[in-house]
């Protein structure tokens, strides 16, 4: 698969985790955001809640984040990649980048060390074949 239409899946991966985390905002619909941070944060053990309104307001920035994250790549594959094609490579990978650390360093700290072999494997997704240069064709 070519990188341009690699960034379809990247995008996906990212923005996918922006409506689950909206539907936290809202106690009658912050189940499926409730359950995906007690999967990440294993074992599956009902200790994660929503009730908290601080709890909901981070949930709805994060959906907002992880939406527009998303929608940017597809952005930056409609508008740029056919300009700058390592550029583009090159931007999202170090957001990739930093976002995994980031999330991992604290969630590490914050005791969900577990969220780290997840990170990675979304990670590995969102970057596919990104990890390296498209050779010309």
């Amino acid at each position: 698969m070519s990188h341009k239409n690699y960034l379809i899946v990247t995008a996906i991966v990212i923005a996918s985790f922006g409506p689950v985390f909206f539907l936290g905002t809202m106690l009658a619909t912050s189940e499926p955001a409730r359950w995906t941070l007690d999967f990440l944060s294993w074992p599956l053990d009902g200790a994660q809640q929503y009730d908290a309104p601080t709890t909901r307001f981070l949930s709805a920035l994060t959906g907002g984040f992880l939406l527009g994250w998303g929608v940017m790549v597809l952005g930056l594959r409609r508008w740029v990649y056919d300009l700058a094609p390592e550029g583009t490579r090159k931007a999202i990978l170090a957001g990739l980048f930093a976002w995994f650390v980031l999330d991992s360093s604290g969630s590490y700290a914050s005791g969900n060390a577990s969220n780290v072999l997840f990170n990675l494997v979304v990670l590995l997704l969102a970057v596919g074949p990104l990890w390296k240069a498209e050779k010309p064709r």
